[in-house]
């Protein structure tokens, strides 16, 4: 039996906690990648779950406090990807991972990315269309960029070559998936744009296309370092990526969405039996227009020539000559109508003179004194005259009712002192003196008595 002292003997709780800080001081901070299972949400907030692959599982706990910074919503069957410590939950020693943080893997996660960059770009205008560019309606030259091994460069040649097979092509050949696509693609596009800027490169029109596959085979596509060297591209890019239902960032911002690499090709490309019919229908009216013109020349110059022989230079002496000789005809019969008309104006001009001259106007205004002066006079005189009539009755009506008229009849006036007719006796005391004034004279008298009568 092996000898052993007491300090070799560990408790399960000191094994367990011995244990617990071997594994968090072993273990940093790691990322663990799995499928939940077993998830359990108990009203403390808590969320306790298991992370498995196919040949194992841990269990996880993830506390109130940071389940808070969750982006979706746990589910069972969720492949999720979480930040953790390694611990162990002493009470039972079950080994488990403490989560700090979960994000979605695989699809989920690049999904979220994709949102949040195409949010982003469109929030810088990278998607407006405003910046879009107009793709030519026949390109000089193609110029594409995929990969030279896959399907799509194939359809798009078969395109070019049935649509209209004399465009030039120059193929760009680039890695469409992996970690290496993105920067080759930026490559690309920015060495065709620097080429024909400095004219050493014939392309009208870019075409960016690929097969399709799953997101994150298409996530070249959706880097922004591809988005912006397509946006900053000073030629039209046509984008041609997956199928239809495929959607990336690289669509958003190129000048003209195809749904597949064919329909790309097919964007850019005219129809040539189109075009050809369009020809022999412009040779055709052109051919038309030319005999048109063509006889329109004829028939002028054969009008010309008409008018030639009209226009003799004899001919044309011959009408200059008369028409010299109306012309001095003309000047003549101008001439004399403007001095009759002078000469009016300056009989007209004397006439004025004369009316206005300042003698005639001096014995008009003696003419008009005088008659005023005879006026005045004569209604002076009338005037006189009517008031020594007005007079004269006056002053019958006066002396016919004056007191010396009645004094002249033997009437006579008694005066007071004062001067006042005296009508009553009462207006007489004794020894007033009083006047008694006749038709030629007057006598005074003093008042001795008062006799009143009955």
């Amino acid at each position: 039996m092996l000898s052993k002292t007491k300090n070799d003997i560990f408790s399960v709780s000191a094994l367990n906690r011995s244990v617990a800080n071997l594994l968090e001081s072993e273990f940093a901070w790691i990322w663990v990648e799995g499928e939940i299972s077993n998830l359990a949400q108990p009203a403390s907030g808590h969320i306790y779950f298991s992370l498995k692959d196919s040949n194992a599982q841990v269990s996880c706990a993830m506390f109130k406090g940071r389940n808070r910074t969750l982006k979706f919503l746990p589910e069972n069957g969720n492949q999720v990807l979480v930040r953790a410590k390694v611990s162990l939950y002493q009470p039972r020693g079950n080994y488990q991972l403490i989560v700090d943080r979960m994000e979605e893997a695989g699809d989920g996660a690049l999904r979220r990315q994709f949102e949040a960059l195409k949010t982003k770009l469109a929030g810088a205008g990278l998607f407006d269309e405003t910046t879009k560019q107009a793709i030519p309606e026949l390109p000089e030259s193609i110029g594409i960029i995929t990969s030279k091994t896959g399907a799509a460069i194939h359809d798009v040649l078969s395109v070019i070559k049935r649509r209209f097979p004399s465009i030039p092509i120059k193929l760009f050949a680039v890695p469409v998936q992996g970690h290496a696509s993105a920067p080759a693609i930026c490559n690309a596009i920015k060495c065709i744009d620097e080429h024909v800027a400095a004219g050493e490169l014939q392309c009208d029109v870019i075409l960016l296309v690929r097969g399709g596959g799953s997101l994150e085979d298409l996530w070249s596509f959706n880097e922004e370092s591809v988005a912006q060297a397509i946006f900053d591209c000073s030629i039209p890019i046509v984008s041609g990526i997956g199928h239809e239902v495929d959607v990336t960032i690289a669509v958003y911002v190129a000048d003209f969405r195809a749904a597949t690499p064919t329909a790309a090709a097919e964007a850019v490309t005219p129809d040539g039996d189109t075009w050809l019919q369009s020809f022999d229908w412009y040779q055709r009216r052109l051919q038309q227009m030319m005999e048109n013109k063509v006889e329109r020349h004829h028939e002028q110059l054969q009008w010309l020539q008409r008018r030639l022989k009209q226009q003799h230079p004899k001919n044309q002496i011959r009408l200059s000559m008369m028409r010299t000789n109306e012309l001095i005809k003309r000047l003549l019969r101008s001439r004399h109508a403007l001095l009759t008309t002078r000469q009016n104006k300056l009989a007209t001009h004397k006439a004025k003179l004369f009316a206005h001259n300042p003698l005639l106007l001096l014995t008009q205004k003696q003419q008009a004194v005088q008659y005023l002066t005879a006026r005045l006079q004569q209604t002076t005189v009338n005037l006189f005259a009517h008031k020594k009539s007005q007079l004269g009755n006056t002053a019958r009506t006066l002396h016919a009712i004056s007191p010396l008229q009645t004094l002249e009849r033997g009437y006579s006036i008694t005066l007071n002192r004062s001067g006042k007719a005296v009508t009553s006796i009462e207006q007489i005391k004794i020894d007033d003196k009083i006047e008694t004034r006749l038709a030629n004279g007057s006598i005074f008298s003093h008042v001795e008595s008062l006799i009143e009568s009955d």
